[in-house]
């Protein structure tokens, strides 16, 4: 499963969450991108190291990172798409730099304390539907037919939808 959307929807927390639902395994992409001080890695090593994660026979995959998404959507057996109004977003990344500040989130590479978000940064977000989004709607439209497409709009549509998601018959004890 990939849950992806812009920054400040809930997409790591939505994934631990489905994580101990499911028993899946987690994978946050920030941990796996991000190297200390907020280096990123060179692009062939980045899409390397994807391609390693999907290949797992299980997971919940969360993160944005627009270069992947084609690699991750054909991958996925179900997408998961928060698609947040801009200023719900901005207001998420602003909660998550207040209650974490200065401190290294769980889902963040060691070395990667939270920190205040930059003008850039706010920018991109604000730009999410008009840059980032028609791309990865049309490769939500070309993912295989077998491919589950969730689009939740909300923080309470997000816990309806994961108030329904059950472990697989075959896994409960």
């Amino acid at each position: 499963m990939a849950i992806v959307g812009p920054s400040g929807t809930g997409k790591s927390t939505l994934a631990r969450r489905l994580g101990r639902t499911l028993g899946v395994p987690v994978i946050h992409l920030d941990a796996h991108y991000w190297r200390a001080g907020w280096k990123e890695p060179p692009k062939a090593e980045w899409v390397a190291q994807v391609d390693e994660l999907i290949a797992r026979e299980t997971w919940i995959m969360d993160g944005n990172y627009s270069g992947t998404f084609a690699r991750r959507i054909a991958a996925a057996d179900t997408v998961v798409f928060l698609d947040f109004p801009r200023l719900h977003c901005v207001y998420g990344v602003m909660s998550r730099w207040w209650n974490t500040r200065g401190r290294v989130r769980e889902d963040l590479a060691p070395g990667c304390p939270e920190k205040l978000p930059d003008l850039d940064f706010l920018t991109w977000i604000w730009n999410y539907p008009r840059d980032a989004k028609p791309r990865l709607m049309a490769l939500l439209d070309a993912a295989p037919p077998t491919t589950k497409i969730v689009i939740l709009r909300s923080r309470a549509e997000v816990e309806r939808w994961a108030d329904q998601v059950e472990m697989p018959a075959s896994q409960r004890s």
